[in-house]
């Protein structure tokens, strides 16, 4: 006589998070382009899940700003256009300021000392999805002492939406101009080992705006897929 088990609430919450956490590792590691379709039949045979984690797991992702959901089409990878991604850089350029703004003062020193490590490792890497890695856990380390928890919800789902278009960039930059990265990445430490929030800002608008700027001269970037 053979066991029958009830797949309890629970159950499907765990295998909606194991699969959500596979499919974002999958789209911000380029793996999943932008404007790819992921297909719910192939997802649940892959995890050998019902259909009802694999639909959970997409609106995790949708809430993230990692996928599209459409009627009666399934989920997209999130895709922008340049006017788009101009848009979305421009918001970072106010409220990531601000996010390290209400951050530096609760920032605790060893906390300070790993986003310096951070900044080190991210200088003698030459590998373009370690640096992306690097460069994404530098910044949220920095703002991880803000309490505007709706705020850095913004600031996730915006890095989340722009990431392929960093990798692009990043290539596109290449190992010989890396070094106007490192060079804004020192000022900044420096402004928050010093606990000068207004330079941190500084700096960190005018980070923020250059990549902008270097994306907008690009609209190749933003073009099939």
């Amino acid at each position: 006589m053979s066991e029958t088990f009830e797949i309890t609430g629970a159950d499907e919450a765990v295998a909606s998070r194991r699969i959500a956490n596979s499919l974002r590792h999958s789209i911000l590691d380029g793996k999943l382009a932008p404007g790819v379709r992921i297909y719910q039949e192939e997802v649940a045979a892959q995890f050998g899940a019902s259909r009802l984690p694999v639909r959970e797991a997409f609106r995790i992702l949708e809430s993230e700003g990692l996928v599209l959901l459409k009627s009666n089409s399934g989920a997209w990878v999130s895709k922008l256009d340049l006017k788009e991604c101009v848009e979305i850089y421009r918001i970072r350029e106010r409220i990531e300021p601000l996010a390290l703004l209400e951050s530096i003062a609760g920032l605790g020193d060893d906390t300070i000392e790993r986003i310096e490590q951070l900044s080190i490792e991210i200088e003698n890497n030459s590998d373009i999805d370690t640096f992306l890695k690097l460069d994404r856990q530098f910044h949220l380390l920095t703002y991880q002492a803000c309490e505007m928890r709706s705020l850095i919800g913004m600031v996730e789902r915006f890095w989340n939406t722009t990431q392929q278009y960093r990798r692009a960039y990043t290539a596109l930059l290449g190992m010989e101009k890396r070094w106007i990265i490192n060079y804004e990445h020192r000022l900044l430490v420096d402004a928050i080992k010093r606990r000068d929030a207004e330079e941190a800002e500084r700096v960190l608008h005018g980070h923020i705006r250059r990549t902008r700027l270097e994306l907008e001269k690009h609209k190749d970037l933003f073009e099939g897929g």
